[in-house]
């Protein structure tokens, strides 16, 4: 059987730590920043970890 190719676009977009989870950055950070109060910009620029159903969906289409 072939192996699964890896999603580029997503692989991009997502990094897998050593422990398994799924490292994300967040979305509404490029534009209109001005609009957004200071504890919102402060959240929009830190990563996040993505959990659920959707994270294990990233797994598999994603290898490191």
């Amino acid at each position: 059987m072939p192996k699964q190719k890896t999603h580029k676009g997503l692989s991009k977009r997502v990094k897998i730590t050593g422990t398994g989870k799924v490292k994300h950055g967040r979305a509404g950070g490029s534009h209109l920043m001005s609009g957004k109060d200071a504890k919102r910009r402060r959240r929009i620029g830190n990563s996040a970890i993505m959990g659920g159903s959707l994270a294990e969906t990233v797994k598999t289409r994603v290898r490191k």
